[in-house]
């Protein structure tokens, strides 16, 4: 059975031994704000394939870079941000070359010769 990436099904538990970690410091990563599992209605922890892809990343950052908790909240901050301008602008790219109101092989701006030829006179 094949779930979808943000569908909460993994338990604490797996989720911990999947990443060979404690299932503490996964607790330590809610508290943080850093993840936010789903909850059953009995308030069991959930978490979706990408909330163990966001997890992975908070590892490589404290793990292989040195990180510490604050920077990796930064760092997150930022990542969003950065993805959320970089949709904006492939957004307005595309409106862009869908609003062409004269076609692209008669507008005024076109290639010049990719060679040149400079005269210098004495």
């Amino acid at each position: 059975m094949i779930h979808q990436y943000d569908e909460p099904v993994y338990l604490i538990s797996i989720v911990a031994k999947i990443l060979d970690v404690h299932p503490q410091t996964l607790r330590q990563y809610e508290r943080e704000n850093l993840v936010s599992p789903s909850r059953s209605n009995g308030r069991i922890r959930l978490y979706s394939q990408r909330d163990i892809d966001r997890i992975k990343l908070i590892l490589r950052l404290t793990r292989e870079l040195g990180v510490n908790l604050a920077g990796v909240d930064i760092i997150l901050r930022l990542k969003v941000n950065v993805d959320e301008l970089e949709a904006e602008l492939r957004h307005e790219v595309q409106k862009a070359k869908n609003s062409y109101s004269v076609s692209p092989d008669k507008a005024l701006v076109t290639k010049r010769s990719l060679y040149e030829m400079i005269i210098f006179e004495e």
